[in-house]
């Protein structure tokens, strides 16, 4: 609020005249001692020259003393100095004053408008928050009502943030939240409001939408974004992607709770499905009532043992023996039945259930490889691991207990990691995958080639297995350069020392190409599919008889 010219003139007036009152009043004082002075002076100077006091001889003092003549004027020039002065203190302290008045004032303006700015932006991107955002959310609505024009809700979510935090520390998540609100505020225009509802969620609103194939358009900007790494610890390039829910006015909703809370469940759903966006449509809100009945059921299913292992096997190419399994999750549900690892892994991963439920598989898998080994089974098996289990310091002592319970072998587990999790932090993990070599148990780099980071990496690890990914493998006889991929993993596997196993084997061709080929391993639908663990004990009995016919009617032509 401006102060009124008028009120600060009032202001400096009132100052200089309490001043010069003050000033006024010291100088009467000098006056008034300086007539005691004289008339002590005159009353002496007669009594000296007299020996007595007469109004005379007062007037002769005053009339022949030149020195009481100086004397009498300093009443005057006290009087006049005094005057002066007061008049020159007033007007600068009043100054002062006025001027430290005027800045208090400024200050508090300043700070009443940094604590209103504050409640509606986010302290750390300096974006919008979720509160300014259902503000101007809810005055668009309004005006688009009356000219029936179309509004965009985006709400973005990063993946695998929390891994970003838990990885590389709050402070280089920060940098990255920072990073992402400076591409979006560029990549964006002026007219969109952009803000951080919290966390590693953003949402993006636009309410100068022509059509509904803008959107479209502006999904291809925010996708563009991420398209290229962020940069943050000792310069470490980070690939980040997102999810985006998206809902429109009027079509998906008329009030600002209904469009965010269904571009809310258009994200989770464009998450779980692993799609770089999705439009809100009626079909997808029955998953979501799934999606948050499993959130809520996760953690007891884990408790209850209502989780079931997979078993699939790897195969020598040359022997057809079966020398490992890799063991792979299923949750039996009450309501919904076999639920797939991809629809409740990501979950627990983002929910802090990943550890227990890898605890979980890794129990239960250490169960069945005592039970084989005590059947003279000495089979391997290889469980898949997230990036939190991976970069978990404890880690290799859980493991070597867990093993020590059963009383297993320390090499009777693998364990599967993606090129991506190492990447993290790869001092961490290189720190902890030599602590598991250390003590016995194998690792292998699981999806080999879809990603690159860990590929400079790959000769300092200490692994003893890479599995080509089997998007190579399954069109590696239609297409050339799968092809080559497979041949080219095969060899720069061999050449550091590792044991390649071929993901997606699906037919008796592909089969003996890998062969020729030098893959040691084979792992596919041509041999079976993941099966439970009877199912698993079943096959492995009647592959091992058939094997053993055909070795002797080999034998038998021979």
């Amino acid at each position: 609020m401006q102060v009124p010219l008028s009120l600060h003139s009032q202001t400096f007036s009132r100052n200089v005249a309490l001043m010069r009152s003050k000033a006024t009043r010291h100088a009467i004082y000098g006056v008034v001692i300086a007539v005691v002075a004289i008339i002590i002076a005159t009353v002496g100077s007669d009594f000296l020259n007299h020996g007595s006091i007469s109004l005379n001889g007062l007037y002769q003092a005053q009339k022949e003393n030149y020195v009481l003549w100086v004397l009498d004027a300093l009443p005057f020039i006290f009087a006049f100095w005094g005057q002066y002065v007061s008049s020159i203190i007033a007007y600068e302290a009043s100054a002062m004053i006025t001027e430290q008045t005027e800045e208090l004032r400024q200050q508090t303006m300043d700070l009443e408008h940094k604590v209103m700015h504050n409640s509606t932006h986010d302290l750390l991107t300096g974006l919008p928050n979720r509160s300014l955002l259902l503000d101007r959310m809810q005055q668009a609505i309004g005006v688009a009502y009356r000219s029936e024009q179309l509004l965009a809700l985006l709400i973005l979510d990063l993946d695998h943030f929390k891994e970003v935090n838990d990885t590389l520390g709050h402070y280089q998540g920060d940098l990255l939240l920072q990073q992402v609100s400076l591409r979006l505020q560029n990549a964006l225009r002026p007219s969109d409001t952009i803000a951080r509802l919290g966390g590693d969620e953003f949402a993006v609103f636009l309410s100068t939408l022509s059509n509904s194939k803008d959107i479209k358009v502006i999904l291809a900007k925010i996708t563009k974004v991420f398209s290229s790494p962020f940069v943050l610890k000792e310069d470490m390039p980070l690939n980040v992607k997102c999810s985006i829910g998206v809902t429109l006015f009027p079509e998906h909703g008329q009030d600002v709770d209904t469009l965010v809370q269904r571009a809310d469940i258009a994200m989770y759903v464009a998450k779980n499905s692993q799609r770089d966006y999705l439009i809100y449509s009626s079909k997808i809100d029955q998953h979501s009532s799934q999606r948050l009945t499993l959130m809520a059921e996760l953690s007891q299913s884990i408790e209850n043992d209502e989780l079931v292992i997979y078993f699939q096997p790897k195969v020598c190419s040359r022997t057809l023996d079966v020398e490992a399994v890799e063991v792979l999750v299923r949750w039996q549900h009450k309501k919904f039945g076999l639920i797939m690892p991809d629809q409740f892994i990501p979950m627990a991963e983002r929910t802090g259930l990943i550890g227990p439920l890898t605890n979980w598989v890794l129990q239960a898998t250490c169960k069945a490889l005592k039970k084989w080994h005590g059947q003279g089974l000495q089979l391997k098996a290889s469980v898949n691991i997230a990036v939190q289990t991976l970069l978990d310091p404890d880690l290799p002592e859980t493991l070597t207990g867990l093993l020590a319970s059963v009383d297993l072998p320390k090499d009777s587990l693998m364990l599967e990691i993606t090129e991506t999790s190492v990447m993290n932090d790869p001092e961490l993990a290189l720190k902890i995958l030599f602590r598991l070599r250390e003590i016995g148990i194998e690792i292998s780099i699981d999806d080999f080639g879809t990603g690159y980071s860990s590929l400079s990496y790959l000769g300092e690890m200490p692994v003893s297995e890479v599995k080509i990914d089997k998007s190579f493998v399954m069109e590696m006889l239609n297409r050339e350069k799968d092809a080559v991929i497979v041949k080219s993993t095969i060899d720069l596997g061999h050449n550091l020392g590792l044991k390649v196993v071929a993901e997606g084997v699906e037919t008796k061709e592909i089969a003996r190409r890998l062969g020729a080929l030098g893959c040691d391993l084979l792992q596919g639908y041509l041999f079976t599919k993941p099966v439970p663990v009877a199912e698993f004990e079943t096959w492995l009995t009647a592959f091992s008889v058939k094997k053993a016919e055909k070795r002797a009617a080999q034998n038998k032509t021979e």
